[in-house]
């Protein structure tokens, strides 16, 4: 399992960007980076320094996976016939957590990855406590019994700063289907990620 180290809030201000579009983060009243030099004029960022930043923040939206498996992410993408950004983003899409936070089952992919290892989800009425699982097209992911009660899920099924996108399906309120693997533009990402960025970093 994957646990931040560090506020959630500071990957934002280190960003310059409000990367998970929630309405309380500090970028939306302070653009600048964290710490008593975040103020300071910023240098020209080089093309490794941009390539890193894409990196960071892709791999940061998606709960600060960690390098290893954000790598491993990324290798499995290259195997893969078509454009590697594309398929790396299909796959980090297709991640058990990830689906749970596009349903609004969760207020954030960090409350996600917790009633998953909590043993709160059921993939095709199979309890799985693994965020990381590769969801396949077709499975329905649902709300355990006591999930369905809890505060985070009434929480988050309220969120007006957020919609259910296309490729995930509603089946009621407790339950949805992974219709497909998006594209890059059809993940409803609150800023833009770069992942041809990413891929030059791999690849460098």
């Amino acid at each position: 399992m994957s646990k931040r180290k560090s506020s959630k809030h500071k990957l934002d201000r280190r960003m310059g960007e409000n990367i998970w579009g929630r309405p309380n983060s500090p970028v939306n009243k302070r653009s600048y980076g964290p710490g008593q030099h975040g103020q300071r004029r910023k240098s020209k960022v080089s093309d490794f320094g941009l390539q890193l930043r894409a990196k960071q923040k892709l791999k940061g939206y998606y709960g600060d996976v960690t390098e290893k498996q954000f790598r491993s992410t990324y290798k499995d993408a290259t195997r893969l016939k078509g454009d590697t950004g594309q398929n790396l983003i299909g796959l980090l899409e297709r991640r058990l957590d990830m689906i749970v936070y596009r349903a609004k089952f969760a207020p954030t992919i960090f409350a996600a990855r917790q009633i998953v290892n909590h043993g709160h989800i059921l993939v095709n009425g199979v309890k799985c406590n693994i965020p990381s699982r590769r969801c396949d097209v077709s499975d329905v992911i649902s709300l355990g019994v006591k999930a369905k009660e809890m505060a985070l899920v009434i929480e988050a099924q309220s969120l007006p700063e957020r919609e259910i996108p296309d490729y995930v399906v509603p089946e009621g309120n407790d339950k949805v289907a992974f219709s497909r693997v998006p594209k890059l533009d059809e993940v409803p990402y609150p800023v833009t990620m770069e992942p041809n960025l990413v891929v030059e970093f791999y690849s460098r």
